[in-house]
């Protein structure tokens, strides 16, 4: 009982993601109220031979790190934590609230912020998360406003961006999440026909800027540079209470959204951003013509009946880039274009709360037939042959861009998506699952989970063994749970690649990789 109402009270927090939260914690109150969740987590890993002992790539590098003292090495190890809040202040006699998601500690790896001296390890300073200033401990996710007005629902600020099984759009809001978006966003919600309308503005990107008198506040040198998106959505949804009570009468659910965003940039700056060994002086020649229009449809849809549940999302991605170059002065002649699928679908076979539960999971994004994933390309390189990424385009030869990609946060496996390409891109996965409740008490319960995952490339020619033929990983799941908040997990995963990961070059075979995890999570 506790767990479903904590579930319930997430939602009203700065936890809530996206255009298909509207406003349902907004209520009068008498007098200022405050609203605290989140989670304290703490992780270990074990990775074993993640490199797959099948030598290296063209570029001399490894498909995954290996240990810096010694290459031949098998494993790593690493550990993490992170401490989440999610705040909402609701102002009194009124149906408005401001809510905050900060981050205390984030994916701080143990033990990287001690003051080292030769041969001792003193204790640690304070620890600044990924990309934060140094000895800063907070990192601010979201902060926005957000009122219910008699015509509908009004947000402003920076929000979760989330949208249908997360597979494009991620809030990042599950506990073993690691990213997640955030959009900087004015969004309105409003209630039509039995169905919910939206509308955003997004500022996701600005220029250059620079300061003003104050020395404080920034000025945007070139609005041009802008990279603005619109996104409209119609939904029909119903809330957890409707639908647990639908379930008990025996009665089945219909929900489905349809979104489409427009997303634009006229003109850049890219000297502003391009990493250069001496600072570089904006001039009016720096702002080159960038011509990027993108838009993208995205449906969803979630039937659930008393033994059945599918939910399922499908996008449409297509753009066009006038000029791909990054250097001013030096323009390409040919434009880039973009069209790109992805699609998932999700299955529950059973009664929730049976002891024994499953389904099957697929999935498909599409692919590009340049080498490499594409997942995450550097910029820096032409496409190559045996490569794990790279480029997807090679002007003028190739000027098209196809591959999709997954949220990191959507998580298919452990390992290969996981770790070794880092996302779902240029492949089609089949992922059969069950879970069985082994022990149950007044507070806690102990949970298996079992998978198998196995997925295969779109393109040969996209993997380092120019073999479709991607692999077969199988994954087990302990969970200790407790409803008043605090879990256990331990799980294991074993890979067993297949030809998509050998090495005909050096006539080396791809072996099996494992991975170890324990997580600790107190949610409060």
């Amino acid at each position: 009982m506790k767990a479903s109402i904590f579930v319930a009270l997430l939602a009203t927090t700065a936890g809530a993601s996206g255009l298909a939260d509207h406003g349902e914690d907004l209520i009068e109150r008498e007098k200022v109220e405050f609203s605290l969740h989140g989670y304290f987590r703490l992780r270990g890993d074990w990775l074993n031979n993640l490199d797959l002992d099948r030598g290296t790539t063209p570029s001399g590098r490894p498909l995954f790190a290996v240990p810096l003292g010694d290459p031949t090495g098998q494993s790593l190890f690493t550990s993490d934590m992170r401490m989440r809040t999610d705040l909402a202040i609701y102002a009194p006699f009124a149906t408005a609230a401001v809510k905050v998601r900060i981050d205390l500690i984030d994916n701080l790896v143990l033990g990287s912020t001690p003051v080292l001296s030769p041969g001792t390890g003193n204790a640690p300073t304070p620890a600044a998360s990924p990309g934060q200033l140094p000895n800063s401990i907070f990192r601010l996710k979201r902060a926005y406003g957000e009122v219910l007005t008699p015509v509908g629902y009004f947000a402003a600020g920076r929000m979760g961006n989330m949208w249908g099984l997360g597979m494009m759009s991620n809030g990042g809001d599950c506990i073993d999440c690691n990213l997640g978006d955030q959009a900087d966003r004015v969004a309105f919600v409003t209630s039509l026909a039995q169905h919910l309308w939206a509308v955003a503005y997004d500022f996701s990107a600005v220029g250059p800027t620079d300061y003003r008198k104050d020395g404080s506040r920034q000025l945007i040198l070139d609005p041009s540079t802008d990279v603005q998106s619109v996104s409209f959505a119609m939904m029909n949804l119903k809330d957890d209470t409707t639908r647990r009570r639908r379930l008990r009468a025996g009665k089945w659910t219909l929900e489905y959204g349809l979104l489409a965003s427009y997303r634009w940039q006229n003109n850049d700056v890219p000297t502003s951003y391009l990493p250069t060994t001496q600072p570089s002086v904006l001039t009016p020649s720096s702002v080159m013509h960038r011509g990027y229009k993108a838009g993208v449809v995205n449906g969803w849809l979630r039937f659930q009946a008393p033994m059945f549940k599918l939910e399922a999302e499908v996008a449409v991605l297509g753009a066009t880039m006038d000029q791909a170059s990054l250097f001013p002065g030096v323009l390409l002649r040919d434009r880039v274009t973009s069209l790109q699928v992805g699609g998932a679908i999700e299955t529950t076979i059973g009664v929730p709360d049976s002891v024994i539960i499953g389904g099957l999971n697929v999935g498909a994004a599409s692919g590009d037939p340049a080498p490499g994933f594409g997942a995450y390309p550097p910029s820096s390189t032409t496409p190559q042959a045996g490569e794990l990424d790279g480029p997807q385009v090679n002007i003028p030869r190739d000027t098209r861009l196809d591959n999709f990609r997954f949220h990191p946060d959507s998580r298919v496996d452990r390992i290969l998506f996981a770790e070794i390409i880092g996302t779902v891109t240029d492949a089609w996965y089949v992922r059969p699952w069950a879970r069985a409740r082994l022990l149950e008490f007044r507070s806690y319960n102990l949970n298996l989970n079992v998978d198998g995952t196995f997925s295969r490339a779109f393109f040969a020619s996209s993997t380092p063994g120019n073999n479709a033929a991607l692999g077969m990983e199988l994954h087990a799941a302990l969970t200790w749970a407790s409803k008043d908040g605090f879990d256990v997990l331990a799980e294991y995963a074993v890979l067993f690649p297949f030809a998509g990961f050998d090495n005909p070059a050096q006539g080396l075979t791809a072996q099996p990789a494992q991975l170890a995890r324990v997580r600790l999570a107190w949610r409060f």
